[in-house]
């Protein structure tokens, strides 16, 4: 029986190479609480934004016409 590889992948936060394997590494997909703690203090201070286009929401018509 051949016995699976592990996987192995980029930590979002610093690049580092890590197993993605909850037995051997429980931060995953991050190489470390350190990191993991980093990108959530990252979301918690709006870091991560999506810029809003102003086409898509176009102001309404000053007139009141639709």
């Amino acid at each position: 029986m051949r016995t699976a590889t592990p996987r192995i992948v980029s930590c979002p936060q610093c690049g580092a190479n890590n197993i993605y394997d909850a037995t051997i590494n429980p931060w995953r997909p991050f190489c470390s609480q350190r990191c993991k703690l980093i990108d959530l203090g990252q979301w918690a201070d709006e870091g991560y934004r999506i810029p809003a286009e102003d086409e898509q929401n176009p102001p309404d018509d000053p007139d009141g016409a639709r």
